[in-house]
């Protein structure tokens, strides 16, 4: 049978966007992440496809390609939501720190997790396996917090945006350090930092003053794909070219706080107001056929049969304990006793796929099984989907008993005043 023909590709494109659309439909009834339910599918297609066809598919280049379109449009999407007021400083302040202590943290637990249980597992190797399993997925972090209360859901918009952010940066750090004439040290990462920072903020203002004055209607795919080659670009220049996304978002997201003075003059602020309205909602609808494609992709390429492996079972186990013990560490320090559901909700996703499959191949180990990377993102899913269900079910039970309690007047009696001074 042919696949790959051309109405069998649309036929396939379209029913699988269905079927994600009916997926979130399904996510928001059960709290079940959408995520599990796409790699699901994909592993579905996968013995589909060996049932149908004996041709052998390179399913990486689409893979490699789609995560970095959704990883930019996730992070944009994030961004665009985020408010920049002087209430609003600790409680970034506050996320930074979670996902900053939280990313170093786990990292360092996972690399000795796997110099101890993972044949010959060097020290650089190790850090750099590790650092994809710590970072949190924002991919499904933000669809997943949308049920919970402003102050929550904000908190883990801005955490999993950082700790994709300082991830992402951390392992490009690292890989620098195998190739000693690209290595920087720390002072030329903190400076490539500082760099891609005035480039954000150049740029930004820029693309706001220029597509403000544009007047055709179909411009968003051009600031887009403007957004694209500043990304890519910046991937060859060796800057954070995640940062350059992030700022964008925040510029156009609070034109009023980054129009002052003078600069106001300049800034029309309707016009660029609809921009923002119009890419916030293009960023969310690109965003969801990307992640679509690209978990239900990663389920066609994985190997079912690793996650059955005692090792793996073990290295797995062993990781996912060590993020939550971290985890509820640093959440009593900066969170306090309120912390649930944000204990549990650290799943692992589409950067650690990304990243797994960035590893230079001299730090590549071949006794590392790749189902650890299957089995702890579906482990860290599974734990929040039942963490967030259980949430639900303690917030509908105090609306319940709320709503049963009666209201009742009860009269009040003048005390009457004994002779020794006493009320009765």
């Amino acid at each position: 049978m042919e696949i790959v023909s051309s109405y069998n590709l649309i036929i396939e494109f379209s029913v699988i966007l269905i079927l994600s659309f009916l997926f979130n439909g399904i996510s928001k009834r059960t709290n079940i992440p959408s995520v599990l339910m796409l790699i699901g599918l994909g592993i579905l297609l996968q013995y589909l496809l060996k049932n149908f066809t004996s041709a052998e598919i390179d399913f990486f280049p689409i893979l490699e390609v789609l995560g970095i379109v959704g990883l930019i449009m996730i992070v944009l999407e994030a961004a665009l939501e985020l408010e920049l007021k002087k209430e609003k400083l600790l409680p970034i302040l506050k996320s930074f720190a979670v996902a900053l202590i939280g990313l170093i943290a786990s990292v360092w637990a996972t690399v000795w997790i796997l110099m101890t249980f993972v044949p010959d597992m060097t020290n650089e190797s190790a850090w750099l396996y590790a650092t994809p399993l710590s970072i949190l997925s924002s991919a499904i972090i933000i669809p997943s917090v949308a049920g919970l209360s402003k102050k929550k859901r904000e908190f883990h918009i801005y955490e999993g945006t950082f700790s994709d952010i300082l991830g992402i940066m951390m392992f490009y750090f690292l890989t620098g350090k195998l190739n000693p004439s690209e290595d920087s040290g720390i002072v030329g990462f903190g400076g490539n930092i500082i760099l891609t920072i005035v480039i954000s903020l150049v740029a930004s203002y820029a693309i706001i003053l220029i597509f403000q004055n544009i007047k055709t209607p179909v411009k968003l795919f051009l600031l887009i794909a403007l957004l694209l080659l500043l990304y890519a670009l910046g991937k060859k220049m060796h800057l954070s070219s995640l940062i350059i996304i992030l700022i964008f978002g925040l510029v156009i997201a609070n034109m009023k706080v980054f129009f002052q003075g003078k600069l106001s003059k300049w800034l029309h602020y309707e016009k660029a107001h609809q921009i923002y309205h119009e890419l916030h909602t293009i960023t969310a609808e690109t965003a969801f056929v990307v992640r679509t494609f690209f978990f239900v992709i990663f389920g066609l390429t994985i190997v079912v049969s690793s996650l059955f492996d005692w090792q793996v079972a073990l290295v797995s186990s062993l990781i996912i304990f060590s993020i939550y013990l971290i985890r509820l560490i640093i959440l009593m320090v900066f969170v306090g006793k309120d912390m649930l559901p944000q204990l549990f909700i650290a799943p692992r996703g589409l950067i650690t796929v990304l990243l797994f499959y960035a590893i230079p191949v001299e730090a590549q180990i071949e006794g590392f099984e790749p189902g650890i990377l299957l089995f702890v993102i579906i482990g860290t899913s599974l734990i929040m989907t039942f963490a967030m269900i259980f949430d639900k079910k303690r917030s509908n039970k105090a609306i319940q008993e709320a709503q049963n309690r009666k209201v009742e007047n009860v009269k009040w009696k003048v005390p009457t005043v004994l002779e020794d001074g006493e009320a009765k």
